[in-house]
């Protein structure tokens, strides 16, 4: 702009061309760059002490003014962060599903609407609420001689196991079973150690989205979980993210799992342990505000029931929390294995949390 105005003025419209504009433009990055850049940079590099001594108070004066526009603007940004943006029940989000079901015919199959679903949610669910914990892992210890390896994956029948060093909190890497099928045949002392792939970490908080397109540009398909103190949470893969959206897959390896929940009558349920609380209140059809107050971190409804109960509870124990009544089903000294849910039916004589 700058530059155009000053060719007008001075060759002035009829004389003005696209060479001349260039020119023009061309010398006034020169000068800015020069005067504006260079320059100022030279002086201060052969002046240091005292160029910083000049541009102190300036810099002073610019941090006590900006100090609190910036914590402001931080603290705006943090609150639209935490009450928006990571809300699965934002008002975005609710309509999508409501257009969905508003689109839902006859016609349409339950697959059909749990994928509409699936991909809806899909970039709001972090890897710690799928991901499969710690105490489900199969792990290897590096320091199994290879007839005890080949037992292992027999009895096992996984593709891909990570391999630990003393504990599983040190993940040494991943072992590809394909790999070793050339040394089926070795020597018992086979090193098989030296086939053991990188291994690939992620935190609990990630997203899920975000997981599947590093797995799709790295070309792995397992990552090790770790929690904020670098021990290992758990793991996920490729096909966890991709049930998600399309459900559960099966294949002709897969042994059949056992219902996450088994409805007693219409108002009674019994959860395992493990499942998420998102299918939880999908299930008996709770509004997941009513769990916010209470859940902190819990992904699961074992982690619900440790956090209600401030301990590990035993099997007949029960509370209450606003219309629903939890009693523990089955448990052990270190967790709970099956929660029963009645809802709408409360007891005078139970703990109420709410």
């Amino acid at each position: 702009m700058i530059a155009m105005n000053l060719a007008i003025r001075i060759y002035g419209s009829n004389y003005l061309n696209f060479v001349t504009v260039v020119s023009l433009a061309l010398l006034l990055t020169i000068a800015v760059a020069f005067f504006g850049e260079v320059l100022p940079k030279m002086r201060a590099t052969h002046n240091r002490l005292a160029s910083a001594r000049r541009m102190a108070w300036l810099v002073y004066a610019a941090d006590i003014v900006l100090t609190p526009i910036i914590s402001l603007l931080l603290g705006l940004s943090n609150f639209i962060e935490h009450n928006v943006r990571n809300k699965p029940g934002s008002g975005v989000l609710n309509d999508l599903q409501n257009a969905i079901d508003a689109s839902i015919t006859e016609e349409t199959t339950v697959e059909e609407k749990e994928i509409l679903k699936g991909i809806v949610n899909f970039s709001t669910i972090t890897v710690k609420q799928i991901m499969r914990s710690r105490v489900d892992v199969v792990a290897f210890d590096q320091d199994l001689s290879f007839p005890e390896l080949l037992s292992l994956i027999n009895q096992e029948g996984y593709s891909r196991v990570p391999v630990y060093a003393d504990t599983i909190d040190k993940i040494e890497g991943i072992l590809y079973i394909k790999d070793l099928l050339p040394h089926l045949d070795s020597a018992p002392d086979f090193a098989w150690q030296q086939l053991i792939r990188p291994p690939y970490f992620v935190p609990e908080s990630k997203k899920i989205d975000d997981l599947l397109r590093e797995f799709q540009e790295m070309h792995v398909h397992m990552a090790i979980v770790v929690d904020e103190y670098g021990g290992t949470a758990g793991l996920l893969t490729f096909e966890d993210i991709i049930e998600e959206i399309v459900g559960e897959i099966n294949d002709e390896f897969d042994e059949e799992e056992p219902l996450e929940y088994e409805q007693l009558d219409q108002n009674t349920y019994i959860f395992e342990a493990h499942t998420s609380l998102s299918e939880f209140c999908k299930v008996i059809g709770m509004p997941t505000e009513v769990l916010e107050p209470v859940r902190k971190n819990n992904e699961s409804v074992g982690g619900l029931m440790l956090e209600l109960f401030s301990k590990i509870p035993q099997e007949g124990e029960e509370i209450v929390l606003t219309s629903y009544r939890f009693e523990i089903d089955a448990a052990d000294s270190t967790k709970v294995k099956r929660v029963k849910v009645h809802v709408g039916d409360t007891n005078e004589n139970t703990t109420n949390v709410a």
